[in-house]
């Protein structure tokens, strides 16, 4: 575990690989993939998400990598990461609420069935056109923005409104770019990335032949 989790709304525990609390650091080849884990949990019943930081070892962050819930109601997530160039990385675990699915799993039941509909879908109008602020113009952020609008649409069926908020285009853009609150990260984790050469080796180490002759059964 963690040296010092990050326990805040949304905390961040038991981030792995880790050797010895983060004394030491976990070791990978240039090109391979690993997975990073990490229990993640919120207050109440709000959606969380959570995704991956890997930092170069000339202190450049890379794009995040989102983590997916490793089973239902487990808490546990996990991502897989590549990282490139040799030398020194870190990785840090980020969790955070994530409003827009909070927003989903109450539009789905709530607009069916007649209840507080049009707070309902004010309420996803403005929680996307907060999420279109932080996107790039393109046709991402368009989507988003046309979904903000279609919500207000009132000459629309409810269904319909609702419908045109969670289009694939829409699920797409703000799985690229979410709207995150309540951001916690955990410690940054030391990463040695090593050339190809060094996977080879390791791989010999529990080469069959290393461990010595293996007589079957029945045979001298």
């Amino acid at each position: 575990m963690n040296r010092n989790p990050a326990v805040g709304r949304v905390p961040v525990v038991d981030v792995r690989p880790v050797v010895e609390c983060g004394r030491r650091p976990a070791k990978a080849v240039t090109g391979e993939t690993f997975e990073v884990t990490a229990t993640v949990f919120g207050e109440g019943h709000g959606a969380v998400a959570a995704n991956v930081v890997l930092r170069d070892p000339e202190g450049r962050t890379g794009p995040w990598t989102p983590m997916r819930e490793l089973a239902p109601g487990s808490d546990r997530w996990g991502a897989r990461v590549t990282p490139g160039a040799p030398g020194d990385w870190t990785y840090t675990v980020e969790a955070w609420s994530d409003p827009v699915t909070t927003w989903r799993r109450h539009a789905r039941i709530k607009v069916p069935a007649g209840i507080d509909t049009e707070v309902i879908l004010e309420e996803g109008a403005l929680l996307y056109e907060r999420a279109a602020a932080g996107m790039p113009r393109g046709a991402g952020r368009t989507a988003v923005l046309a979904a903000a609008a279609a919500l207000r649409d009132e000459a629309r069926p409810l269904a319909s409104r609702l419908a045109g908020a969670l289009t694939p285009d829409v699920d797409a853009a703000l799985a690229a770019h979410p709207l995150r609150e309540l951001v916690t990260s955990s410690e940054p984790l030391p990463l040695l990335v090593e050339r190809e050469r060094a996977l080879f080796g390791s791989w010999y180490e529990f080469f069959p032949r290393s461990e010595g002759a293996v007589v079957e059964p029945g045979k001298p």
